[in-house]
This record gives C-alpha cells, sequence and structure tokens, in this order.
C-alpha cells in the first residue's frame, strides 16, 4: 500500500517540470507529472492525488483556470501554485489555497504541501483560505 503522498504537478517546462519533481520524489512525494493542462485535467478522471502543484503562467491554460478545474472535478484536494511572480491578484488565487512565487523558499513549499496533504490540515482549513510565501530570512 502507497503511504507516500501523491502530488499532481503540472507544469508545462519539461526541465522545471523534471527538475522539481526528482526534487519532490527525494523529498518523499509521488509525482504524477503533466506538461499540459487539459492532460492532467484527464488525469483527474483516471487516478486520485493528495494535492495538486500547478504552474501559474502556461500557455494553454492558466494556473489559476486549472485550480478551478480541479476544484471542480476534486474539491477536497488543496491545490498550490508556483510562479515567477511575487504576488498575483487574488482574483487568480480564488480556488488556490497556497501561492509561492518569488522570493520564496523551496523549504517553505515543502513544508506547505505537507501540511496540506495531512488529512486533518484540508477539514479544518477554512474554504479560501491563501496562504501566500514569502522569504522572511
Amino acid at each position: 500500500m502507497e503511504t507516500r503522498t501523491t502530488v499532481l504537478y503540472v507544469d508545462d517546462n519539461p526541465r522545471s517540470s523534471r527538475l522539481l519533481s526528482s526534487v519532490l520524489e527525494g523529498c518523499g512525494f509521488r509525482v504524477i507529472a503533466s506538461n499540459d493542462p487539459l492532460e492532467a485535467i484527464a488525469l483527474c478522471k483516471q487516478t486520485s492525488f493528495d494535492l495538486a502543484l500547478v504552474d501559474y503562467d502556461m500557455p494553454s491554460m492558466t494556473g489559476a483556470q486549472l485550480a478551478e478545474e480541479l476544484k471542480f472535478r476534486t474539491p477536497d484536494v488543496p491545490v498550490v501554485m508556483i510562479s515567477g511572480y511575487a504576488q498575483l491578484p487574488a482574483t487568480e488565487l480564488v480556488f488556490v489555497d497556497a501561492h509561492f512565487g518569488l522570493g520564496t523558499s523551496l523549504d517553505d513549499l515543502l513544508w506547505r504541501m505537507r501540511m496540506l496533504s495531512q488529512p486533518a490540515a484540508t477539514s479544518s482549513s477554512p474554504h479560501g483560505m491563501m496562504i501566500h510565501g514569502t522569504d522572511t530570512t
């Protein structure tokens, strides 16, 4: 029986996807990676996952649009968005449980992913709560 947290990771950049997938696997996560948001939506019908990690800036669909689709299909699964922007408009984060952008650390991302994927964290978090990663060092 698989005990690792399964992460659906969607990033249109194959290099970034391979690198972060490798890091996540090394940190104990099981990663289902996709470079296409539409393929990721189709994967929702075929497999289950504990957390979705999505890139914001993708050509066929933004991470915000993908987050909305994922929440529609799997409402109890946390969605974490990564981006190259320090901040995003609140309208882009409506269906996102946490955003990590420019200036945040990998350690902060990993910690938040672990917290959000724990059963108690998802059931006790108020709907719409957004955590915005900031580097405090």
